[in-house]
């Protein structure tokens, strides 16, 4: 098996860091995965403590049972998120945030400030064009 370290080397420049422009940087798996809203509201509710699966199914609205699955298991595979399994009956699974996933909900927050903030702005601006467009 390979290790990060043997994986990434071949892939970045000559400073030793990696490019997000270039095709095959894996700096751009990581913004994938941030350009993912559901896995951008797991992180900022797992900010405020670990959290069970049905407590994130029910905070976040629109989130089905395997999108939260999946998006879980892929934060947990980045090193996002921890995964705590307790010997119930039923099994509980708790969720939380690595230390890495809270250098990304650091991150984040601003940019979810910014989006609070500036939703009227961004709807009004999409009425406008989409009144131009249709009468286009």
């Amino acid at each position: 098996m390979k290790t990060a370290d043997a994986v990434l080397d071949p892939l970045a420049d000559e400073d030793g860091g990696f490019d997000v422009y270039a095709k095959d940087c894996p700096a751009r798996m990581v913004l994938n995965r941030l350009a993912d809203k559901w896995a951008l509201l797991i992180v900022k509710l797992l900010k405020t403590g670990p959290l069970r699966f049905n407590q994130l199914r029910r905070e976040i609205e629109g989130v089905s049972q395997k999108a939260l699955s999946q998006t879980l298991r892929r934060l947990e595979r980045d090193g996002l998120v921890d995964r705590r399994v307790f010997a119930t009956v039923p099994v509980t699974v708790e969720y939380s945030l690595t230390e890495l996933g809270r250098t990304l909900a650091e991150a984040f927050e601003p940019l979810a400030d910014w989006a609070h903030s500036h939703i009227r702005e961004v709807l009004a601006a999409q009425s406008r064009y989409d009144s131009v467009s249709e009468a286009a």
